[in-house]
C-alpha cells in the first residue's frame, strides 16, 4: 500500500539549499514514529483500509512508508535519482492489485501521506524559515507526481495480468466441461455457477481479410464478450472465438426458457459483428445437463444454417422437422450414402450446402463464393446428374439437406 512518495525518479533537480537541508533534517528523528502513525491512524480514514489484516498495516505498509519517508530525506540531500528507487512501491502497488484493493484506495493512500509529511515539515519550521519550506514543499510535490505515475502504472499492469490469467482459466475450465474431462459439478464449482444454466451457442460468420492482423480478432472476441457481460450478467462464463462459441450463465427466474435474453443478445451482437449473428439457447438443469444443452444449441445453429433460415434467434421449434432429420437411426447410413456419388467432388457438396444456406438464391450463392452464377448452375446440376437428388423439389432438398447433416458437411 502507501508510503509517503520520494522525489523524482531518475534524475535531478537542482540542489536544496543548507536551510531547507537542515529543516528536512530536524524531521529524520521522527521517520518511525509517522510510519507508525501514518498505517495505525492516519490511513484508517481511506475506504476499506480497516479491512487489512493488522499484520499487513503494522509490517507492509509501515515499512513502505519509511521506506518513503528516508527516501524523500535521501533525496534532499542529494537530489540525484537512483536506479530501483521504485522497486518497493511497485513490489506492493502490485501486491495490493493482486488482493483487490481499488486504485483509488492506493493512489488516496500516497497522497494522504503527502499530506502528513507537510504537515511535519510545516510544524518543524520556524520563522524565518519560509523560503526553505517553500523549496521542500515545491520538491516534495514535484517527486510525488513521478511515484503516482508509478505505482498507477504497476498497479494497472499486475491487474491486467491477473484478469486474463483469470479468464483463460475460466476458459479451460468451460472447455472442460464441455467437453467433458472436468467434472460438472467441480467445474461448476470453481466457475461459480449454480442452479439451472442458460448455455449459449453463438455462431458470428467470420467476414473480415483472413490475413488481417490477430489484434483485430481479439478485439472482436472482447467485443463479443461485453455484450455477453451486459446481456447475461458479469457471471456469465465463455468459451469464445472470433467466430462465436458458447456462453454458460445462471438461468433468470422470469427468463427460464432465455429467449428474452437471446433475443436481446442477438440485437446487441448483430449491432457490433453484423447482421449474419446466429444464437440459440438451451436451459440446463444441473451441471451435468450442460455439455449436452451445448450440442444440443450448436445443433440448433447448424441445422438453421444449413436449411437457410435467416440469422438471428433460433429455437427448436424453428427446425423441428430439419433437426429429426439429422439425427442418427436405422435410416441414417442409407440417407448419408446418397453423397457418395460425390464423395470425391468437394466443391459440388460446398456449392450445395452454401446453395441450401443461402435458400436457393443462385446469385447469393454464387457471391459467397465467388463464382459465376453459371458455374453455380453448371454445379448443381452435375450434383443432381451424379446423385439423383433433384434439390428443387422438397423430396430431394430435404433428402440433400439430411445427407448433408449426417455426414457432417455443415459445420457447427
Amino acid at each position: 500500500m502507501s508510503n509517503v512518495p520520494p522525489s523524482v525518479a531518475h534524475g535531478a533537480y537542482p540542489a536544496l539549499s543548507p536551510a531547507a537541508q537542515a529543516l528536512a533534517a530536524r524531521c529524520e528523528s521522527r521517520v518511525n514514529e509517522l510510519a507508525r502513525r501514518m498505517a495505525r491512524e492516519t490511513f484508517e480514514q481511506l475506504p476499506g483500509y480497516n479491512e487489512l489484516p493488522a499484520d499487513v498495516k503494522d509490517v507492509e505498509i509501515a515499512a513502505t512508508v519509511r521506506n518513503g519517508l528516508r527516501l524523500f530525506l535521501r533525496r534532499v540531500r542529494d537530489t540525484q535519482g537512483r536506479a530501483g528507487d521504485y522497486s518497493l512501491f511497485r513490489e506492493r502497488a502490485a501486491q495490493r492489485a493482486d488482493e483487490g484493493m481499488p486504485l483509488h484506495t492506493l493512489l488516496r493512500s500516497h497522497s494522504t501521506g503527502v499530506y502528513v509529511l507537510w504537515q511535519t515539515l510545516r510544524d518543524e519550521a520556524t520563522s524565518g524559515e519560509e523560503g526553505a519550506l517553500i523549496e521542500l514543499v515545491d520538491f516534495l510535490l514535484r517527486g510525488h507526481e513521478a511515484i503516482i505515475g508509478a505505482v498507477a502504472e504497476t498497479y494497472l499492469d499486475e491487474q491486467t495480468a491477473l484478469f486474463a490469467e483469470r479468464r483463460e482459466h475460466h476458459r479451460s475450465l468451460v472447455r472442460g466441461l464441455l467437453d467433458g474431462s472436468l467434472p460438472p459439478a467441480r467445474a461448476f464449482e470453481e466457475l461459480g455457477l449454480e442452479g439451472p444454466s442458460l448455455v449459449v451457442h453463438l455462431h458470428i460468420p467470420r467476414n473480415q481479410d483472413p490475413a488481417a492482423p490477430a489484434v483485430a480478432d481479439r478485439r472482436q472476441v472482447r467485443r463479443i464478450q461485453t455484450v455477453l457481460d451486459r446481456v447475461l450478467g458479469t457471471e456469465a462464463v465463455s468459451l469464445l472465438s472470433v467466430d462465436g462459441g458458447h456462453a454458460i450463465a445462471p438461468r433468470r427466474a422470469d427468463d427460464t426458457d432465455g429467449t428474452r435474453a437471446c433475443e436481446e443478445l442477438s440485437i446487441r451482437l448483430r449491432q457490433v459483428c453484423g447482421p449474419d449473428v446466429r444464437c440459440a439457447a438451451v436451459t440446463a438443469a444441473s451441471p451435468q445437463d450442460v455439455p449436452a444443452a451445448a450440442r444440443t444449441a450448436t445443433d440448433i445453429v447448424r441445422v438453421a444454417r444449413a436449411c437457410g433460415r435467416p440469422a438471428g434467434l433460433h429455437r427448436m421449434d424453428d427446425v423441428l422437422l430439419e433437426y429429426h432429420l439429422s439425427r442418427r437411426d436405422e435410416s441414417s447410413d442409407r440417407i448419408a450414402a446418397l453423397l457418395d456419388p460425390v464423395g470425391d467432388r468437394p466443391e459440388l457438396i460446398e456449392t450445395l450446402r452454401v446453395h441450401l444456406e443461402h435458400r436457393h438464391d443462385r446469385r447469393s450463392t454464387a457471391r459467397h463464393l465467388r463464382l459465376h452464377p453459371n458455374t453455380v448452375d453448371n454445379r448443381l446440376a452435375r450434383f443432381t446428374e451424379l446423385t439423383g437428388l433433384d434439390i428443387s423439389s422438397p423430396h430431394g432438398n430435404a433428402l440433400a439437406l439430411a445427407a448433408l447433416l449426417l455426414r457432417g458437411n455443415v459445420p457447427a
